[in-house]
């Protein structure tokens, strides 16, 4: 009846890709993009992504970067583009790409998940927990907030290893990377705070009081660090946010909520408090 109509052949995109037909997505894609109407960033994203399916990660990536170059800031291109530049492992464009997305839009959990990943496989373990941090806040209770949860404990005491042999020996080990970067005290001081959760004054507390204390401390350090002329987006955008946030009086809330997915005293506890989630709420609409 209308074959030049935009969504029509936008849906009939959508659904040979969920189809894994990559080669029909691909080509009712083109009629979209060709329209140049409504869809037609939808569409980029399909044949982008139809195209990476296919093994074609460099024309998915040279697609992107001419879809932005036509319509600008859009952080589902930005952090498509971001995929596959992780997928090819080019970390510095994937980084520069999720950064892109985050900043064009600040709630997109994929980008933030991602982003924490792309920080995690390269050993950088401050900045991967502010993504982890920041995906949690965002989606606290998915099975990828589970995931999530795994990897910020991992990261929290990825420098700490035990003595199997000696169990009252904590080592700490470096590389040169974390010690030299920008983050380098920071990652020492977070070793050095899950270290301590062994020493004597802290064996009585629970899980959670840890886990809220070592936050507080994490984001205090680095909030303190961010005073020394620290600039850029991890301080600017991550740290700025989670400076306030330990200096106010919900964090308890804040680490509540976050690790839900992953603790039965988490729900118990937001069950229990409902008025102070409701202050947490209105305090982040004042922000």
């Amino acid at each position: 009846m209308d074959p030049n109509n935009s969504t029509a052949n936008y849906e009939i995109a959508y659904s040979y890709m969920l189809a894994k037909d990559y080669e029909n997505s691909i080509k009712y894609s083109d009629i979209v993009i060709k329209l140049d109407q409504q869809n037609a960033v939808s569409a980029y994203i399909t044949k982008g992504s139809s195209l990476d399916y296919l093994g074609k990660t460099e024309e998915s990536i040279k697609l992107f970067e001419k879809a932005i170059k036509k319509y600008g800031d859009n952080y589902l291109l930005y952090y498509n583009l971001g995929y596959d530049y992780y997928s090819l492992n080019n970390k510095e464009k994937a980084e520069k790409a999720l950064i892109n997305a985050i900043q064009t839009k600040s709630n997109h959990t994929s980008s933030h998940l991602l982003l924490a990943q792309l920080m995690a496989n390269q050993n950088k373990n401050v900045q991967s927990l502010l993504g982890l941090y920041y995906f949690l806040f965002l989606e606290p209770n998915t099975d990828r907030s589970k995931t999530a949860m795994k990897l910020l404990e991992k990261q929290f005491g990825g420098n700490v290893q035990k003595d199997k042999d000696k169990p009252d020996q904590i080592n700490i080990t470096f590389n040169s990377d974390q010690i030299d970067s920008e983050f380098g005290a920071a990652s020492m001081m977070l070793s050095m705070m899950e270290a301590s959760n062994s020493i004597e004054e802290n064996k009585d507390k629970s899980k959670d009081q840890l886990f809220i204390e070592n936050t507080t401390s994490f984001f205090k350090i680095l909030g303190e660090l961010k005073d020394q002329k620290k600039k850029g987006f991890w301080w600017d955008f991550y740290v700025s946010f989670f400076y306030d946030l330990a200096n106010s009086d919900h964090m308890d809330t804040f680490c509540y909520y976050i690790t839900q997915s992953t603790r039965e005293s988490s729900n118990d506890w937001l069950q229990k408090n409902d008025p102070k989630i409701v202050m947490f709420d209105q305090w982040l609409k004042n922000k």
